[in-house]
């Protein structure tokens, strides 16, 4: 077997936590649909189940972000590699905030651009992801 490093934990927490959050949000996406004719307290309550695991995977996105951020040495990093970073950093931001104004959110556009926001800005971040750790 190969030997597991710190480097392989730190990735697979990030990864781990990318999958709660990005791929939940599509899984919920798919679900509204069969829920919705159940009622509006089953598509919230689904949602408010969601939130239970997709917050707390953003924040440990964010701390092994950060992880990462010193296990790469940033200030030795290219110039095109910082501008990726900046971007993907703030692709995670309109994620977050998009995901808050979704939750927080009373009207229907609320949500619908909360829901587009947070979900854009996760498909982004994990694509520069990729592209900043390959």
């Amino acid at each position: 077997m190969l030997d597991i490093t710190t480097a392989h934990v730190r990735l697979f927490l990030h990864v781990l936590a990318a999958t709660i959050w990005v791929g939940g949000q599509f899984t919920l996406a798919g679900l509204v649909p069969v829920l919705r004719p159940l009622g509006p307290d089953a598509t919230r309550a689904a949602a408010r189940r969601f939130n239970v695991l997709a917050w707390p995977a953003f924040a440990v996105l964010v701390v092994t972000g950060v992880w990462n951020l010193t296990a790469v040495h940033v200030g030795n990093a290219s110039t095109e590699y910082l501008v990726t970073l900046f971007v993907k950093l703030a692709a995670v931001g309109v994620s977050g905030a998009g995901a808050a104004v979704h939750i927080l959110g009373r009207s229907k556009a609320a949500l619908a651009v909360g829901g587009a926001l947070s979900s854009l800005g996760a498909i982004v971040a994990l694509f520069l992801g990729v592209v900043l750790h390959g």
